[in-house]
């Protein structure tokens, strides 16, 4: 199945998760990148506050188009429990209908609305999967562990 992995990620748990599924499963990968400043305390609570009201943001053109894969999974941080606004953004501006769908999110505590807010971003789509991966930098091995284990649940058509 072609497979085409998006996503943002502020400090690396997000890349690192794309990476793993991408090697997993032969996707492609795109990283959405935000315009806005994020770095730092202010931007990490700017972050929080963009998302939790469900903001845009502006972020560089990709490339790759969604419409030409038959799976697209996306990956974002969780900020103040939503996606964050670079990639509400994405799929704001990329009709996935009709594609399936999957995503990953990224934190640092259990609980999320998250997942209910991405499904949210891509009516009209299949979902065929979430996983939420706890501090992925922080265990490397166990987190591949789970990543492998969730890939077999995606790509099974």
């Amino acid at each position: 199945m072609k497979s085409l992995i998006v996503y943002y990620s502020r400090n690396g748990n997000a890349r690192f998760v794309a990476e793993t599924i991408a090697a997993e499963i032969g996707a492609d990968v795109e990283e959405v990148v935000d315009l806005k400043k994020r770095s730092g305390l202010l931007g990490f609570l700017i972050g929080g506050k963009d998302a939790r009201q469900g903001k845009e943001t502006k972020i560089s053109p990709t490339t790759k188009m969604p419409t030409d894969y038959e799976l697209v999974i996306f990956g974002t941080p969780v900020w103040a429990g939503k996606p964050t606004p670079a990639i509400n953004t994405y799929l704001k501006k990329n009709n996935l209908s009709g594609t399936k769908v999957a995503a990953y999110f990224t934190k640092s505590q259990k609980k999320s609305q998250a997942i209910k807010e991405a499904k949210m971003l891509v009516p009209n789509s299949t979902w065929v999967g979430e996983l939420l991966v706890i501090n992925p930098l922080k265990n490397k091995e166990k987190t591949e562990k789970q990543i492998i284990e969730w890939c077999k649940t995606i790509t099974v058509n």
